[in-house]
């Protein structure tokens, strides 16, 4: 099912709580979802499993949210979120880091496998579907055999702060894009805008 007119959106930023893990690769989900809340002003609320906050873009009803249970338990808030505001799969976005990316590429689609994303499986196991929206943000693959959890975990460089800014809005725009147009139209934007 393709959603054009989005009343409702929720916005998950994929990551890690606690300053340990603020500006790490895997957190740059968080930090998207973190500065759109920045950018449109709104206050944080606290719950249990995530923080949150509801604001709105283009006339959709937005909450974004940033779980608090680690990375690996991601889908323990989403599915609190999606049942105490009756989100459709099809209206949850999820903004994640990708290793198959360049720093600085972002792709959006909807559906498809977990990729070896153990937020996004366990947002997969606790939904029982594959049927979200994903916001993935290349993070880079300079790790060699074995070094991949030490890579996520370990911060950006100097030199890459400059294209995680990029990232970052790239990412707000998409999200903004989405609100106004629409699932199929952002894709085509964002997608070929970031087919290099």
């Amino acid at each position: 099912m393709v959603v054009v007119n989005l009343e409702k959106l929720l916005v998950v930023g994929l990551g890690n709580p606690g300053d340990k893990y603020r500006l790490t690769r895997h957190n740059i989900g968080w930090m998207v979802v973190e500065k759109l809340i920045e950018k449109y002003k709104a206050k944080i609320k606290t719950n249990p499993i995530y923080y949150f906050s509801e604001f709105n873009i283009n006339n959709t009803k937005i909450i974004a949210a940033l779980p608090t249970t680690y990375m690996n338990n991601s889908g323990e808030a989403v599915l609190k979120l999606k049942n105490k505001y009756n989100f459709r799969n099809e209206e949850i976005l999820t903004v994640v880091d990708e290793y198959n990316f360049p720093l600085g590429r972002i792709h959006m689609k909807l559906g498809g496998s977990d990729g070896g994303h153990n937020g996004i499986a366990s947002i997969i196991e606790k939904l029982g579907s594959r049927d979200f929206i994903r916001l993935r943000c290349g993070i880079d693959k300079n790790f060699g055999s074995g070094e991949l959890v030490h890579y996520v975990l370990s911060p950006f460089a100097e030199s890459e702060l400059e294209k995680v800014k990029e990232i970052i809005e790239s990412s707000i725009f998409a999200i903004e894009t989405l609100t106004k147009y629409g699932l199929h139209k952002t894709m085509n934007i964002v997608n070929q805008k970031n087919s290099t």
